[in-house]
């Protein structure tokens, strides 16, 4: 009988936390850079898959096709965040949801990857008052869809969905 309640508790545990999302960061070891070195979801969760996001136009007097319309690649980092900020908010998610994100920076002879000013707008929603770090990767790309997009961001976001 005592071995029938201890196996019938251990199920009924095992169910219970199978209900509910959990959302495990694991830090890089011994390091402060802002993402997680790996994102681990479990449980019953929504996922969000959010597509590239390119800049807005800053600039409406500029050329659309130019850098100068949707700004440097700080202000397109910023942007394109806000675009996604937008978009996780309207699915009932914020930026501490990202688990994975996708940057896709223009490194070319015209335009050289710019990282330290990617990362200046990207601390600006990851580390500091928002700590929920995502998995990120950089890839440094010839061009994009619009030859003024320097910036292209996607992220899968997870919420527990209870």
């Amino acid at each position: 009988m005592r071995l029938a309640t201890v196996v019938l508790g251990v199920a009924f545990s095992a169910v219970a936390t199978a209900g509910c999302a959990d959302v495990i960061r694991h830090p890089i070891p011994n390091s402060t850079f802002p993402i997680a070195q790996a994102v681990t979801v479990t449980g019953n969760a929504t996922t969000v898959y959010v597509s590239g996001q390119v800049p807005p136009a800053i600039n409406k007097d500029a050329d659309p096709a130019s850098p100068q319309a949707y700004g440097d690649t700080k202000a397109q980092t910023v942007g394109v965040l806000n675009r996604i900020k937008g978009i996780l908010e309207g699915q009932g998610l914020g930026m501490g949801d990202v688990v994975k994100m996708q940057v896709f920076l223009v490194h070319n002879a015209a335009a050289p990857m710019d990282f330290k000013a990617f990362m200046e707008g990207y601390t600006q929603f990851f580390g500091g008052s928002q700590p929920n770090l995502p998995a990120r990767s950089v890839v440094g790309i010839a061009a994009l869809a619009n030859p003024g997009f320097l910036v292209e961001i996607e992220v899968v976001a997870v919420k527990d969905a209870k």
